[in-house]
């Protein structure tokens, strides 16, 4: 079968699809990626032919792969007809997916992924090369729109060996996407899972679709490592940036980790933090030093202690932040943090605590996201059983730091905390400018002061980015099209 991924646009290297791309290839089909900012995907399929269309779905943009799915049925079935082929298949997988299957009712949708996609995407690939007319159905993970039925097949268990897995297909988004594969940057995962159950994270929800499961698992180090050395050898490398949650749990598996990446790789890396864990065990700290981590990302989210623990479920307390941070500063090593701003029952003042707790913690650069009520978690089903929240799942935004569709107050509260997720880095970074910036979130929305706020944000994060999350210096052309790139993403 010909497999045709179709995203709007690449960020940062989505894992998802290259794992799915392995093990079609593995399993004998063709596969190929469009990305829609960078050509015109409808061209790329007609040329192409595809069998399957498959996207990978964020709540936000739901609405945008719909239409666009569309687009592309329409410029491609006519000639699968002409030529005797029955019409192009179209999946969607991913968070989106996984917590509204109902999507399966929308026009053009023909198949719909609930949870791990692996298994399930080459299960129906090879039902779909030996049809003949029909196909077999009963394929766990999947929902499937025949003819107006739908069908609608349980999950099978999530996988545990994640060192059987072939290494992520980067050949596929380096050849759609060539930034990335020039880029000195890399993406890789040392795990799947989280133990934790925070209310604005879809974990709680993905563990009750895989119920008895173990939440988290771990690849093998030499394993992690030969993927490392692997891509190293075919492409520019000097900054891993690990993007799992469970990295640092298991001081076991932290203590292999340090002892086998300070002498068989040797690169700086980056990985995500808990700050309870650290304060309990400083060890850890030590042993991410020997490894050679640069920086290191720790979720704060809020300040204040209701918001934090008993609405959010992170149970930890503010002198764990500050203490976590400045560990991790003592050592050499820089933190970021990520915080939640604009979250139900909040009030202004409780995001400027937040500000002020990132501060203390000494985080070298603080991003602040408005608070989104996605699909599936506990804290937007609560957002949406107390009524606050004005509108639709088609009305959250792409992006976590576009705009907010809660209930507030008043026009005036909402349009103060969309600016001032804005501002938010640049008050953590300089405090004096709390007076100024409670002035400038009072400016009206419109286009010149919603520009000036992208261009303080964006010139903000740029420069903390290069000059400390980035253990190196790239050259000026380098630098041209990382900055371009930067400017480009919705991020």
């Amino acid at each position: 079968m010909r497999v045709l991924f179709v995203s709007q646009e690449i960020s940062y290297e989505p894992h998802g699809i290259m794992f799915l791309s392995a093990m079609l290839k593995q399993a004998g089909h063709d596969v190929s990626l469009t990305v829609a900012n960078v050509e015109d995907p409808v061209a790329h399929a007609v040329a192409y032919q595809p069998d399957i269309l498959a996207y990978s779905v964020l709540t936000g943009s739901q609405r945008g792969y719909f239409n666009l799915n569309q687009r592309i049925r329409q410029a491609v079935n006519p000639l699968r007809e002409s030529a005797g082929k029955p019409g192009v298949f179209s999946v969607f997988g991913g968070p989106h997916p996984t917590f509204f299957p109902e999507m399966i009712n929308e026009p053009g949708v023909d198949g719909v992924c609930i949870g791990e996609g692996e298994g399930a995407m080459v299960d129906l690939a090879n039902a779909l090369a030996s049809r003949n007319g029909s196909f077999k159905t009963e394929i766990p993970n999947w929902w499937f729109n025949v003819d107006g039925e739908i069908i609608k097949n349980p999950v099978r268990p999530l996988i545990h060996e994640l060192s059987a897995l072939p290494h992520p297909d980067r050949d596929l988004i380096y050849s759609a996407h060539p930034y990335h594969g020039q880029s000195k940057i890399k993406y890789f995962m040392t795990s799947r899972g989280c133990p934790y159950s925070c209310t604005y994270c879809f974990n709680h929800a993905y563990y009750q679709l895989y119920k008895r499961e173990k939440r988290g698992h771990q690849r093998d180090v030499d394993e992690l490592i030969s993927e490392v050395q692997a891509v190293r050898s075919r492409w520019p490398l000097e900054l891993v940036v690990f993007i799992d949650d469970l990295m640092i749990v298991y001081n076991d598996w932290l203590e292999e980790f340090a002892e086998k990446w300070s002498t068989k790789v040797g690169l700086p890396f980056f990985c995500n933090v808990r700050a309870d864990l650290i304060v309990r065990d400083p060890r850890k700290v030590e042993l991410l030093k020997k490894a050679g981590a640069a920086t290191v990302s720790m979720g704060i989210e809020a300040a204040n202690d209701r918001i934090r623990v008993d609405l959010l479920k992170r149970r930890m307390t503010q002198e764990d932040i500050i203490t976590c941070g400045q560990m991790f500063r003592a050592a050499g090593i820089h933190i970021q943090a990520t915080n939640i701003l604009g979250i139900p029952t909040s009030t202004l003042e409780n995001d400027l605590e937040t500000m002020r707790l990132n501060s203390a913690a000494r985080v070298s650069y603080a991003h602040g996201w408005l608070f989104q009520p996605y699909p599936g978690t506990e804290l937007g089903q609560f957002t949406e059983e107390k009524h606050l929240m004005a509108g639709t799942l088609d009305d959250i935004g792409e992006v976590a730091w576009d705009h907010s569709i809660l209930v507030f107050p008043s026009e005036d509260d909402r349009r103060q905390r969309e600016h001032f997720q804005r501002l938010f880095a640049l008050g953590v970074e300089f405090p004096r400018l709390e007076g100024l910036i409670l002035k400038l979130i009072k400016l009206p929305h419109n286009k010149l002061v919603d520009t000036v706020f992208w261009w303080f944000h964006k010139l903000h994060k740029g420069f903390a980015i290069y000059f400390r999350v980035y253990p190196f210096r790239p050259g000026p052309i380098e630098l041209v099209k990382t900055a371009l790139h930067f400017m480009r993403i919705k991020s």
